[in-house]
């Protein structure tokens, strides 16, 4: 269950698409409280740390999910996604997806060739390796998180219009469309936060009800942060709700605090 929200925080930054100042940077720290109906299930966590690809400093990003008490013994998870990311362009190096979901497990690495638009999937669980083709600027989950927090102009875009990226996924390109929905001041643990609200389409059948089962609140300020997200499954519902942050890099604007 965690790798689903892992995926839906790589999902819901769709929106956003790489300019000069950046809304993150090395320090940045997320964690999310993951609940299922009204269960505690676990958590999800998000850092940005400092690495090296190709002699060149990079991004690396280490996203994990994992359940917690009760849930544990159901259903137990534990997810790893890691990503390395150019500084400039936003673009990913290598992806790491490392989890277990209840028995269900996948270990793999990929490599990005953005000069000749290729990617190799290293599959260490079945001992193979796979090139496929894909378009210039393709993201892979994780990498797509931060590669869009970035779009220029987001305050100008009206209800109903919506962004696309393609995003590697599962070994194949998935063009994602992100639909803006308007805003809204929702409480939180922090106090009173105005964001963005956003529904992606996402794929029907496997874990999602409807396609535009998902809605995120994306904080509206120079940090673009998932606030909330919420989904309707095939069986029940998931929420996640930004617990704690550290090393932002813009000042959290919060209306007013929880005390009042």
């Amino acid at each position: 269950m965690k790798g689903i929200i892992l995926l839906l925080i790589g999902i819901i930054a769709l929106e956003f698409i790489p300019q000069k100042q950046s809304a993150f940077d090395v320090g940045e720290q997320f964690v999310f409280r993951v609940h299922y109906e009204i269960i505690n299930a676990g958590y999800a966590t998000l850092n940005i740390k400092e690495a090296t690809v190709n002699n060149k400093s990079v991004y690396h990003v280490v996203g994990k999910g994992y359940t917690t008490g009760v849930s544990s013994l159901f259903f137990k998870v534990n997810d790893t996604y890691e990503s390395c990311i150019d500084k400039e362009t936003g673009n990913p190096y290598q992806f790491v997806r490392n989890i277990y979901e209840g028995g269900y497990t996948k270990n793999q690495e990929g490599f990005f060739n953005q000069a000749e638009n290729k990617i190799l999937v290293k599959d260490y669980k079945h001992n193979s390796e796979k090139t496929f083709a894909v378009g210039k600027n393709t993201q892979d989950i994780l990498s797509s998180f931060y590669y869009l927090r970035n779009y220029p102009n987001i305050e100008k875009m009206k209800p109903g219009e919506f962004v696309a990226i393609d995003m590697f996924f599962d070994d194949k390109t998935t063009k994602f469309r992100l639909k803006f929905i308007g805003r809204e001041d929702i409480r939180t643990k922090f106090g009173v936060v105005s964001t963005m609200i956003f529904k992606p389409s996402v794929q029907t059948g496997r874990v999602f009800k409807e396609e535009e089962s998902l809605t995120v609140w994306i904080s509206d300020d120079d940090n673009r942060i998932p606030i909330r997200i919420k989904a309707s499954l095939l069986v029940g519902s998931i929420k996640a709700d930004l617990d704690s942050y550290k090393g932002l890099k813009n000042p959290f604007k919060i209306k007013k605090n929880k005390r009042n």
